[in-house]
């Protein structure tokens, strides 16, 4: 399903592709999560040469969100340096998930604008919480 992006968060996230550290795999990500009272808190990825300890965007957008105090995830938008759509890896399905409410949308915008989104449980089916959220 496509989605409207705010025009505000949709120009943030190009801006913030060039601040991607991402030498090795060349695939700058930025990512925004909103949080439940409506902040929107953002990341980009950070790849380093012990290659899988990077940090992915949206783990580093819903770090930023935790550091504000805030524990509820109620959107995510995820952009890239790509030409195509792209989705959050398998670790940020899952840690969407945890923190998400219930139908949390996931939004990816393409470099020519266009969007597609998904709710968190359409992308992570039978997603694994150790217990109900806060």
């Amino acid at each position: 399903m496509t989605a409207q992006v705010p025009p505000d968060i949709a120009a943030e996230l190009q801006r913030l592709l060039a601040h991607s550290h991402s030498p090795y795999s060349g695939v700058r990500v930025a990512a925004a999560v909103e949080d439940a009272a409506g902040r929107v808190h953002y990341g980009v990825n950070v790849e380093n040469a012990a290659y899988p300890e990077g940090v992915c965007a949206e783990a580093s957008a819903i770090s930023a969100m935790v550091t504000q105090g805030q524990r509820a995830i109620a959107r995510v938008w995820v952009a890239s340096s790509l030409p195509a759509l792209i989705w959050p890896c398998g670790g940020c399905r899952q840690k969407i998930f945890e923190l998400s409410r219930d139908g949390c949308e996931i939004v990816s915008v393409a470099e020519d604008g266009a969007t597609e989104a998904h709710p968190i449980e359409t992308l992570l089916p039978l997603g694994f919480r150790l217990s109900t959220r806060a």
